[in-house]
C-alpha cells in the first residue's frame, strides 16, 4: 500500500462519512484522523494510554448516536475498511468486534480472533478519533451471494450486549459479491494493522 493510496483512502472515508441517529441516517462531513500505513507497511496500534482498564470501563459504550460510520474498498470491493468516529463531544468505547451482516444474510460475519491487538481492553475514542475494522467480503468458498446493504451492529461492555441501535452503512459500490468465506477484525485505532489480516485471504 503506498501513500497515494492511503491519502485517497482517507478523503474517501471523509467524503463518505454518515451520521447515524436513532433508526436513521442523515449525511455529515468528518476529517479523517486515524492512523494508518505508510511505506507499505502496516502500523500497529498503540496500546491506550487512558489509564487502567476499569477507568477504561467506566466510559460509555459507543452508540449509533455517537458514531459516523463509512465503508471504503481497499483495492476492490472484497476488501473493505469499516470506519468509525467519535462525532460527539465525549469519550465512547468500541468493544471487541463490529457485528457485521452482509445483505439477507442469516449469520453474522465471522471475526478473525488473533486480530484482537488489545485482548480484554475496549478501544476509547476521543471526540473525533477514528476506529477501523476491516472486512474481507468474499474469501473464495461456496454459497456466493449478492449483498446490496451492510448493516454494522455495536457490543457493549458484557459478551454478548449491544450498545445502541444497528447502524446501515453506506455502500462503497451499489452490490457486495459475498460469500460465506467473509471475515470481520476486531476494532483498532490503526487501519493498517486490521487489513493485515485480510489483504492476503
Amino acid at each position: 500500500m503506498n501513500v497515494k493510496s492511503v491519502v485517497g483512502r482517507r478523503v474517501a472515508v471523509a467524503a463518505g462519512l454518515v451520521l447515524a441517529l436513532g433508526g436513521g441516517v442523515s449525511a455529515q462531513a468528518a476529517s479523517a484522523a486515524g492512523a494508518g500505513t505508510a511505506g507499505g507497511k502496516a502500523h500497529v496500534a498503540a496500546k491506550p494510554r487512558s489509564g487502567s482498564v476499569e477507568a477504561k470501563r467506566a466510559v460509555p459504550a459507543c452508540s449509533q448516536k455517537e458514531l459516523g460510520v463509512s465503508a471504503v474498498k481497499e483495492g476492490d470491493a472484497r476488501h473493505l475498511v469499516l470506519t468509525v468516529q467519535n462525532a460527539s463531544d465525549k469519550k465512547c468505547n468500541l468493544y471487541r468486534h463490529p457485528v457485521v451482516k452482509l445483505g439477507n444474510a442469516q449469520a453474522t460475519t465471522p471475526v478473525i480472533e488473533e486480530s484482537d491487538g488489545t485482548p480484554g481492553v475496549p478501544v476509547t475514542l476521543a471526540p473525533g478519533q477514528e476506529a477501523y475494522a476491516a472486512l474481507l467480503v468474499a474469501g473464495g468458498r461456496m454459497d456466493d451471494y449478492e449483498a446490496k446493504s451492510i448493516t454494522l451492529g455495536l457490543q457493549g461492555s458484557k459478551p454478548g450486549s449491544s450498545a445502541g441501535k444497528p447502524i446501515d452503512v453506506p455502500m462503497p459500490v451499489k452490490t457486495l459479491h459475498a460469500d460465506d468465506g467473509q471475515l470481520v477484525t476486531y476494532w483498532t485505532t490503526a487501519s493498517g494493522f486490521a487489513l493485515d489480516f485480510i489483504m492476503s485471504k
